[in-house]
């Protein structure tokens, strides 16, 4: 049995997932023609992931939002060779895609550590250049941010999440009956009584053609990308974005998700996903939970219920659906043990894989040695003369 003493929770406001910077590598120096003294090469500036850190912070410690590296010396007699300009380093967060304004990608920085070269410095003068140096690099850069965590809420506006999270972490996010609560992402902490925390990412509500940026649209679903595992979260009684938009069983919530998630990029549902059936205190939830359930158990055979070009190519199976109400705290203290179960069985799982990878690995490096002929019988007999 999984205890959980306390939960806590962590709000970002004022959420920053990407920042878009100025970055200028520095120029080079000047060399020294009647010596033949080559300048030295400009400073060049990078990003480095460093933990605990968030866009915001970089935002509010840089207002101006610009980063130039050093200048290349010059030569002189006493340095033929000058010295390189001076690097500058922006810290960033883990989980961070770095692009060019052109939208070409320049690295991802998923570690600690890990650093990305966005603009190199100008090369210091030579004998080829006429001994004049040449400019840095400049541009203009993005840092985009696509959330980590350990899961994932999934669902359509109005399905529960905030609440669902607000219940688990007795913490306040903002809740309404209206659709879309859930602006900017924020990320709950769950802690368990062996000071095992369990990060969960209330994301922005999907709507119906996400995938091509409806809504909030890529917005959301590149968050989704980052997570080790998805929560789908669903009304027991279905749910209707407005009074033009058709109305959606707990069933057809669940495929159409699926299906968002397909479009966007189809290796999404390779993750684990739990299925959690919110509003459990609402009249009638005891009979339309035990509709969904039948409907899950054949996917297919119920699949008529979808638009056809809705339609996921195949249909997840979540090994676990947890009926939970946010509101009353029904099937919650299960809900919690079983999100633990699950990030502990993919850990048992890619530690596995990642054990068999390495023994591959050592075999592979491991020289073959020809095995001795002794004692094998000859093919002509042996000349004894």
């Amino acid at each position: 049995m999984v205890w959980i003493s306390r939960v806590c929770f962590r709000k970002y406001g004022n959420f920053v997932d990407n920042l878009r910077l100025y970055v200028r590598g520095g120029s080079g120096g000047m060399g020294l023609p009647r010596m033949g003294g080559q300048g030295g090469n400009g400073g060049d500036v990078w990003v480095v992931a460093k933990k605990d850190l968030t866009l915001k912070r970089i935002k509010d410690k840089y207002p101006h939002k610009r980063f130039v590296a050093g200048v290349g010396h010059n030569s002189s007699i006493r340095a033929l060779k000058g010295a390189k300009g001076g690097d500058v380093e922006i810290s960033a967060p883990v989980g961070i895609c770095v692009t060019a304004d052109d939208g070409r990608a320049l690295g991802e920085l998923n570690h600690e550590g890990e650093r990305v070269i966005v603009a190199r410095g100008g090369h210091g003068g030579t004998l080829q250049s006429g001994f004049l140096p040449s400019k840095g690099q400049t541009r203009h850069i993005c840092l985009d941010l696509r959330l980590i965590a350990d899961l994932g809420l999934v669902g359509f506006p109005n399905a529960g999440k905030s609440s669902l999270l607000t219940s688990l972490s007795h913490a306040t996010p903002q809740v309404a009956s209206y659709p879309f609560t859930t602006l900017r992402p924020e990320i709950g902490k769950v802690m368990y009584e062996d000071h095992k925390q369990v990060s969960v990412a209330d994301l922005p509500g999907l709507i119906e053609g996400a995938h091509v940026n409806r809504g909030m649209g890529h917005k959301f679903l590149k968050h989704v990308e980052r997570t080790k595992q998805l929560m789908f979260v669903v009304d027991v009684c279905g749910f209707q974005l407005a009074s033009k938009t058709p109305f959606r069983s707990a069933f057809e919530a669940v495929q159409l998700l699926t299906k968002e998630l397909e479009l966007y990029k189809e290796e999404l549902l390779s993750k684990p996903a739990i299925l959690v059936v919110n509003k459990m205190d609402l009249p009638e939830a005891e009979e339309k939970l035990r509709e969904l359930e039948t409907q899950l158990k054949d996917q297919e055979e119920f699949s008529h219920l979808l638009p056809e070009d809705m339609t996921p190519k195949s249909f997840l199976n979540f090994k676990h659906t947890v009926p939970v109400s946010a509101l009353t705290g029904l099937g919650l203290p299960h809900l919690k043990a079983v999100i633990r179960e699950s990030l502990q069985e993919q850990e048992a799982i890619e530690s596995e894989r990642h054990r068999i990878e390495k023994l591959q690995e050592l075999r592979r490096e491991i020289p073959v040695v020809s095995k001795p002929t002794w004692g094998q019988p000859r093919s002509e007999p042996i000349n004894w003369n």
